[in-house]
């Protein structure tokens, strides 16, 4: 399914690395693009060819992630100083250190982790809220948590200006999960831990699919399905993305 080198797969990542990359974020002083100044309609042409690019052209095959990725425009989740870059094959700062994920990454969980329409989500690290609008066009409620005050925010005010009404955004920390609305059906992890956290395997339903990066120097994408039998395991490919923090000390 993926014919690249690992130099590639590592860009496929939340973290900028080096070549992926020459522009410095510019932390708090970012600010969001707004539709209000640029028009959608100069921006079809180049989210079509993202699809049809670097997206199906590499193996995704689910029909309703390559129409949820088609529907939200990720130029409106990028700072206005990358927007020229929003609908390139590689991730973007946010500031705070972050980034936007890869468009090819965000679609490889998304279709790993099997969503439903009926079907009740979780995803760990908000960001720029872009994986959650994707989430959100997949599922019937979308539940996100960012460790971040002001990504969180940010991520809120734009989901809500672009009618997402199924998206709920928390500032909190990620490793605890958010157990009031537990079960979930899926959960996307969008940082990596050093080892998957327990509080996320049990808010895991019964036949969810968890699909979490997990390693510190070397990281593989993992797919946790909650069956009858117990908890199964399948590791995938090798990605590199930004630590999860907010680990509870022993």
């Amino acid at each position: 399914m993926i014919a690249a080198s690992i130099a590639h797969l590592l860009c496929l990542s939340l973290l900028l690395l080096p070549g992926c990359s020459t522009q410095k974020p510019q932390d708090d002083a970012v600010t969001q693009a707004q539709t209000k100044s640029a028009p959608s309609d100069d921006f079809k042409d180049r989210l079509r060819r993202m699809v049809e690019n670097q997206i199906r052209a590499r193996g995704i095959e689910n029909k309703a992630v390559l129409e949820a990725m088609m529907k939200v425009p990720r130029h409106r989740f990028v700072p206005a100083n990358y927007i020229h870059l929003a609908y390139e094959d590689h991730p973007l700062p946010i500031g705070q250190d972050q980034t936007i994920s890869q468009p090819y990454i965000v679609a490889y969980m998304t279709e790993a982790a099997e969503i439903s329409k009926n079907e009740k989500v979780l995803e760990i690290g908000t960001g720029s809220g872009y994986q959650a609008a994707i989430l959100g066009e997949m599922a019937k409620e979308i539940y996100t948590i960012e460790i971040i005050p002001e990504l969180a925010e940010r991520a809120r005010q734009t989901l809500t200006e672009l009618g997402y009404k199924n998206v709920y955004v928390k500032t909190g920390n990620g490793y605890e999960g958010w157990a009031e609305h537990a079960p979930y059906d899926g959960i996307v992890v969008t940082a990596a831990p050093d080892e998957v956290p327990k509080a996320l395997l049990d808010q895991l339903a019964m036949n969810g699919k968890m699909v979490i990066p997990v390693g510190v120097t070397y990281q593989e994408m993992k797919i946790i399905t909650r069956t009858s039998q117990g908890l199964s395991e399948k590791r995938t490919i090798p990605v590199r993305f930004v630590p999860m923090t907010g680990k509870p000390k022993k």
